[in-house]
Order: structure tokens, then C-alpha cells, then sequence
């Protein structure tokens, strides 16, 4: 059965290759950015019929906003399924002593409160529906921090601690919780990071039938 998959960030580099992917093997699409001049370009480059996608501006750090999107698109679809959370965001090259405390209110807000009010908005639609997966993209700083990286890092840290506890208590559901851990995405394609292909090679393979007992899982591609 093909599913409706939901992507943050999507007009992101690695977004827009998530959408393309999971388009291709028949799924129906959320798009979901703050940016709906993107979001525009990105559905017409997809191309797909109005019946398999629904693409919405929203601020992922609006709660409120976020449960609307949520009902909408389960209104549209009838369900869904797959929720991949893409938003992100860097800051960091000081020591902490340096750092202005608006970095680490940054950080926290992109990469901690964007994952609570996701999984608050969407995983009790995928709970329902009774199959689900939850994915993210972060990065082995989490649990191995390094200098003039602390907001960066403390951020994702507190990200994957969502993740796992969300995997905990997803146990038994066939929903599943799993991070996946690069460096870097090699945007450019020169050799350094991780390829957003093999990160969404990734995707699909953990948001398969095959990959059910993989929950609460860091995956390093790196």
C-alpha cells in the first residue's frame, strides 16, 4: 500500500530529493516549509496530480499551526504515515564563554521545539493508522560534542533524546522512531559528507516493511 509521507524542510536540498524519492515509488506527499514561494517551485517541479500532494507554509515552531497542518493533511489523505523532520539550522565557531545566548535560543528553537510540536501535531495520525515511521537527520556531534559546537550541539542532543524517548514508548505500535547520523550533506558532490542520495537511500530503506524491528536506532552515515 503506498503512504503519505510527510517532510519538513522540504524545499531543502535534502528535502527535495526525500520528495522526489518517495514520489517516485507512489507515496503521497506533505511538503511542508515556511517558505511558499518554494514550496510553490517545488510542486511544480514534482509535478505529481493535486490528489497526491498537499504543500503548506507553517512555522514548525507555532504549535497551534502545526496541529492545523497536521489535521489538514489527514483530512486530505484519510491517514498518515511517514513523518521525516528535515528542519535544521548551525550556529557555532565560538567558545561558550563567547557564544550569545541567542545562539542556543536559536538552536533549540530549529532543532528541539520543532521536534516536540511535530510529534505532538503528527504521531498520534500515524499511531492511528496503525504502521508508521519517524525519521531525522543529525549529526554524531550529539553525542560526541566538540569545541566552539556547543549550542549546535547541546540542540541536537536534546533532539535525539526526543527521538529515542518517542521510540520507547512507540514500542508495539509498528510505529517507529530512528536518527540518522551524517557529518555533513555533500551538497556539491565533492567528496566531503554524506550525499543526500545515500541519505535518502536510507529513508527508504528504514521506512520499509523490511526495516520493522529498527526502532530507536542511530544510524551513522559517516
Amino acid at each position: 500500500m503506498n503512504k503519505v509521507v510527510v517532510i519538513t524542510g522540504a524545499t531543502g536540498v535534502t528535502g527535495k530529493a526525500a520528495a522526489q524519492a518517495f514520489a517516485a515509488r507512489g507515496d503521497s506527499l506533505v511538503l511542508l516549509s515556511r517558505d511558499p514561494s518554494h514550496l510553490d517551485i517545488l510542486t511544480r517541479d514534482l509535478a505529481l496530480p493535486t490528489e497526491r500532494i498537499h504543500a503548506q507554509a507553517v512555522d514548525l515552531t507555532d504549535a497551534s499551526a502545526l496541529r492545523s497542518a497536521a489535521e489538514a493533511a489527514s483530512a486530505k489523505f484519510g491517514g498518515l504515515h511517514i513523518l521525516i523532520h528535515l528542519v535544521g539550522g548551525w550556529t557555532g565557531g565560538k567558545p561558550l564563554v563567547e557564544s550569545a545566548p541567542a545562539d542556543l535560543d536559536f538552536m533549540l528553537d530549529q532543532h528541539v521545539r520543532t521536534t516536540f510540536n511535530l510529534f505532538q501535531a503528527f504521531v498520534p495520525h500515524l499511531t492511528r493508522a496503525g504502521w508508521g515511521r519517524v525519521l531525522t537527520v543529525s549529526s554524531p556531534v550529539a553525542s560526541r560534542p566538540s569545541a566552539k559546537l556547543g549550542a549546535y550541539a547541546a540542540a541536537k542532543s536534546a533532539q535525539e533524546a526526543l527521538f529515542l524517548t518517542l521510540a520507547d514508548e512507540l514500542k508495539g505500535t509498528d510505529v517507529t522512531a530512528n536518527v540518522i547520523q551524517v557529518h555533513s550533506i555533500d551538497v556539491g558532490h565533492k567528496g566531503k559528507g554524506t550525499p543526500p542520495e545515500e541519505i535518502v537511500a536510507s529513508m527508504l530503506y528504514l521506512c520499509s516493511d523490511e526495516a520493522a524491528r529498527i526502532n530507536g536506532a542511530r544510524l551513522p552515515l559517516y
